[in-house]
């Protein structure tokens, strides 16, 4: 079944909930005060199956003045509008309150409702429809049908259904298939059921046990229960109304505006940037100026910053802009929203949400042409543009929170390293620079046989998370990881003549020497060269094992210790304690120790208590 939301929305006692009331059969004033007062002061709801395949799900909102701020609570969620206007009185200033509210939050269809009908002679419902036509002309709501009715008599109604369902067939349902994202409009306890809370599912589908998160405090909760309208469901889908019972939570920590979405994947923010229309009807407004801001069923004080570096934006005229919220709200990009006066309190204009990122904008940075590029480009290119602005890549993760979508188009413009995405043309230049770094290195150090990977890591990509170091360097077709250490192909160490001559020396000493090695500092000392380059002779002796390290004081030549691990093969299965050792060597205990503890690690031989076993 295909679900519509239908939002109501009209000036005060133009007859809204009696017209939703006369539709559905349900009273959408729920509030015992709105009873007594015989007005609308929250949001009310109603459903009706204008067909077998059609629901459509009603938001009934106030028309008076003081409860805009609840209207737009409601009216951010709607797919169409009753435009209701009644006839004996036609436009009020509510009607073009809501009008422009509707405007600036793109709804984008309608059916314009004359109501009163029975009030007013047929003569005078015809210049309202006049006045209508005016109003409308150039707006999503020209041409919309009219349909003039009397809620009391019943007179209209069925043709108002008519056309309803007319227009609504021709409207795109709310994308199931995205992320769930339901801004919460009320929260409450029932008995025997816990915290309930009620809203408008934007996209997506929730199923019953899921794991959802609260914002913008982050909270994690499971969702007990759900009812669409007013039915138990296992699951709900984008379009419906929904309401939750939550565990884990007391309904005094939510509050209207905050948003339930699928654990893990956004964050609230205090920043946006947008484009933002001004009414012709507002003062001009300049930079810095302070505003109530109103996206979903959130409401925040919040500042207007001109991104296009305009001082004052016209009235009627648009701009660039970064909105900073006093407090953090769950926003995304292709989210509308709404910007009030401080005082008098009126609707003054509206917008887009571009970029939640929040980057901060340098002086020679054009702003205007990168929002343009965002609000201009398909998801593709968008992702593009994000990842290639992050030097040291991002996650898969941050692309979700920023872009509002799960599902990332593939592209040859981005590589993949785990869960990081990086642009591929940084991955190039890193590519090369990661080279040029080790060519120097390399001519600075020449009998080394390259630099340490974490040190070349944190030269020239220090804040890169290890995946995206190791995707760059695994990609060089100059560059070579030995183990950890890091050298261009075409790098061999070539020893000078003095330097072969204290190679040579420094392989006597310790081949000589057999399992009772001299001091490393004496041979070293011996060796002919000054003590930085037999070090590092010492080191390639080392790496290419024709010496080996068995504690930090004792280096053996390889062929003595090869020797003892073939005669140690020939007594496999034998205990053994240090003196044996000792005698079966020759070394004294200063040697037989460290060389035990060698042949442990090597799993040659296997401790057990004061002995040995030869494995």
């Amino acid at each position: 079944m295909r679900n519509i939301i239908v939002g109501t929305a009209g000036h005060i006692d133009h007859g809204k909930t009696s017209l939703i009331k006369a539709l559905t059969g349900i009273d959408a004033d729920r509030l015992e005060e709105e009873k007594r007062r015989g007005i609308t002061i929250d949001l009310g709801f109603a459903h009706l199956e204008l067909a077998k395949d059609l629901r459509i799900g009603f938001i009934d909102v106030p028309g008076h003045e003081r409860f805009v701020r609840n209207m737009l609570a409601g009216a951010a969620g709607i797919d169409a509008v009753l435009f209701v206007i009644a006839s004996d009185e036609s436009i009020k200033p509510q009607t073009r309150e809501h009008f422009e509210i509707c405007r600036l939050l793109g709804v984008k269809a309608g059916v314009i409702v004359l109501t009163k009908a029975d009030l007013a002679d047929p003569e005078i419902v015809d210049l309202v429809k006049l006045e209508v036509d005016d109003f409308t002309a150039g707006s999503f709501l020209e041409g919309a049908p009219k349909v003039a009715v009397s809620s009391t008599t019943g007179a209209g109604l069925e043709e108002l259904k008519r056309e309803l369902e007319r227009v609504v067939r021709g409207l795109q349902e709310k994308s199931a298939g995205g992320t769930f994202r339901l801004p919460i409009d009320r929260a409450f306890s029932m008995k025997g059921f816990g915290t309930v809370v009620t809203g408008t599912m934007v996209s997506g589908t929730l199923q019953k046990e899921q794991e959802v998160e609260l914002h913008p405090t982050g909270k994690r909760l499971r969702v007990r229960g759900i009812q669409v309208y007013g039915a138990a469901a296992d699951r709900a889908r984008a379009g419906e109304r929904t309401a939750l019972n939550l565990a884990g939570i007391e309904p005094a920590e939510i509050h209207r505006g905050m948003v339930l979405t699928g654990a893990g994947l956004f964050q609230a923010v205090t920043k946006v940037d947008c484009r933002l229309d001004l009414l012709g009807s507002a003062k001009a407004m300049r930079n810095r100026t302070p505003v109530h801001f109103h996206a979903g069923a959130a409401e925040v004080e919040a500042e207007v910053r001109f991104l296009d570096k305009r001082t004052l934006l016209e009235p009627g005229h648009s701009a660039w802009a970064r909105i900073v919220l006093r407090e953090p709200v769950l926003l995304l990009p292709g989210d509308r929203f709404i910007i009030r006066m401080f005082s008098p309190v009126v609707t003054i204009g509206g917008g887009l949400v571009v970029d939640v990122s929040g980057r901060r904008y340098r002086a020679a940075d054009d702003a205007p042409k990168r929002l343009e590029r965002l609000a201009g480009g398909d998801l593709k290119s968008r992702m593009e543009l994000m990842v290639s602005e992050r030097a040291d890549g991002m996650t898969e993760t941050d692309l979700i929170a920023l872009t509002g979508e799960t599902r990332m188009p593939a592209s040859t413009a981005i590589e993949q390293a785990g869960k990081w995405r990086i642009a591929r043309e940084r991955v190039t230049s890193l590519r090369t620079a990661l080279a040029a770094e080790v060519k120097a290195f390399h001519k600075t150090n020449p009998l080394l046989q390259g630099i340490q990977k974490q040190e070349l890591k944190g030269r020239l990509m220090p804040d890169a998370a290890a995946e995206v170091f190791e995707h760059v360097l695994a990609g060089s077709a100059d560059l070579v990881l030995d183990a950890d250490v890091v050298r261009l192909k075409s790098h061999k160490v070539v020893l000078k003549q003095d330097e072969e001559q204290a190679r040579a020396a420094i392989e006597k000493a310790f081949g000589q020497a057999g399992l009772t090695a001299p001091a490393v500092v004496d041979v070293l000392k011996a060796s002919g060269v000054e003590a930085a380059r037999a070090r590092t002779i010492l080191q390639i002796m080392l790496r290419e094992a024709k010496l080996v390290r068995v504690s930090e004081d004792l280096v053996l030549h390889a062929p003595a210790l090869a020797a003892l691990r073939a005669s140690l093969g020939a007594r496999k299965g034998e205990r053994f304690g240090i003196a044996l050792f000792k005698e079966w060597t020759g070394v004294s205990r200063k040697y037989a120790i460290p060389l035990l503890e060698y042949l442990d690690r090597e799993h040659v031989t296997r401790r057990e208590g004061d002995e040995r076993v030869v494995v």
